[in-house]
């Protein structure tokens, strides 16, 4: 799928949309892997203890689980989200230099959710729960039907900011860091909008566009939970337009 998407079109709408303080400036219209862009997380609170990693159970969710994820039955701490700003292109901790993270990132904007848990370059990340949300006003994609690529801009249908989910990390050495993101995608073979779009004959791909009311417990859910979250989103609520030449 593409690599490309257009950033929220105004600082309030992060507040309006996701419960968040706005950032001071926006980055730019749109993004493209090793570009900076804006994604929101689990905010660190002192005071309370880190995620522990841990492996997934063997079992896979149920095919329908509900819109919303059950917090666990431990008693939770409130849950304080944070924007935060990073390269779009995930660069895993076991990079052993920065111009490699160069390379690797582009490869990695995006990432299959089938495979997040057990893929080298992901599964470390997965197992720390570091999960993130991506704002957005819009994705694109190709429509290849005319056997030409058509660049089609997919938003929702009511215009309202898109969130979807992804996964960060922090790379760090010898006094470098870079902070990246990447989005995870999934299956969209019998989506009756996103079947349309990408290379005929290659499976069709879509971001893992959340719920509204699924932010917080996206963020949140426990390891054998979070893959629940894992849907195509509703056709009927997302609207496809040619992007215009000028």
């Amino acid at each position: 799928m593409s690599t490309q998407y257009e950033c929220l079109k105004n600082p309030d709408l992060y507040a309006e949309a996701f419960g968040i303080a706005p950032p001071q400036a926006l980055l730019g219209k749109e993004v493209w892997p090793r570009q900076p862009g804006f994604f929101i997380r689990k905010a660190f609170v002192p005071g309370q203890p880190a995620a522990e990693p841990s492996a997934e159970p063997g079992a896979e969710p149920n095919a329908e689980p509900a819109c919303e994820v059950a917090a666990p039955a431990a008693p939770a701490c409130p849950l304080v989200m944070e924007l935060a700003q990073g390269q779009f292109g995930l660069v895993p901790t076991w990079v052993k230099s920065a111009s490699d993270a160069k390379l690797r990132s582009t490869k990695l904007a995006v990432t299959r959710y089938e495979t997040m848990s057990t893929a080298t370059a992901t599964r470390e990340t997965w197992l720390k729960g570091q999960r993130c949300i991506i704002p957005m006003q819009a994705f694109f994609e190709d429509d290849w039907r005319s056997r030409k690529a058509v660049p089609t801009r997919i938003a929702r249908v009511d215009g309202q900011p898109m969130g979807v989910a992804g996964l960060w990390e922090r790379w760090a050495r010898d006094g470098e860091e870079i902070i990246s993101f990447t989005l995870l995608t999934v299956n969209a073979n019998s989506h009756a909008l996103m079947n349309r779009y990408g290379q005929n004959g290659n499976e069709k791909r879509m971001p893992a566009i959340l719920n509204e009311g699924a932010y917080g417990a996206w963020l949140n859910a426990p390891l054998d939970k979070a893959r629940e979250f894992m849907r195509a989103y509703p056709a009927n609520l997302l609207l496809a337009n040619p992007v215009q030449k000028k």
